[in-house]
């Protein structure tokens, strides 16, 4: 594997600029802030709790795609418009980090002005890579980012 690998996978919904989903590197796996968003692209509407909820599946996507998984985040990002919306976006977080025995990451949770395509919330993170995903192979790591 080279030194860096950028990781885009279509179960994720897709970059909002020139940038890539997630780089992946010999010591940790960095994802890029997760939208609300749809594979397709699409921004449903919803509560703050599904909003957050679809943030969180973005980041499950990539992390699978790099062989990966949650259990791995070592850190998050969170970024809000509002922070009267802390308490709900907690609440679907902790369903998904530092479950099954895994440590919770640690995490930033910060307000913001505005967020691309006038969504809400945005969470991006930091974790190690292998040990996790469906366990692919370093061949099978390079295939999903040339494909």
């Amino acid at each position: 594997m080279s030194e860096l690998q950028a990781i885009q996978t279509k179960d994720a919904c897709p970059v909002a600029g020139p940038y890539s989903q997630a780089v992946l590197t010999p010591h940790a796996l960095y994802i890029s802030g997760q939208l609300p968003a749809l594979p397709c692209g699409e921004l449903p509407s919803g509560s703050m709790g599904y909003k957050t909820s679809l943030c969180i599946a973005n980041l499950k996507a990539i992390l699978s795609a790099a062989g990966s998984d949650i259990s791995r985040v070592v850190k998050t990002t969170v970024f809000l418009t509002d922070m009267k919306n802390f308490a709900e976006v907690n609440r679907e977080y902790e369903k998904h980090f530092g479950v099954n025995g895994a440590p919770k990451p640690a995490r930033s949770c910060v307000a913001v002005h505005q967020l691309p395509k006038g969504v809400e919330v945005e969470i991006e993170c930091v974790a190690l890579p292998g040990g996790g995903g469906a366990g692919h192979s370093e061949e099978e790591i390079e295939r999903r980012v040339a494909g």
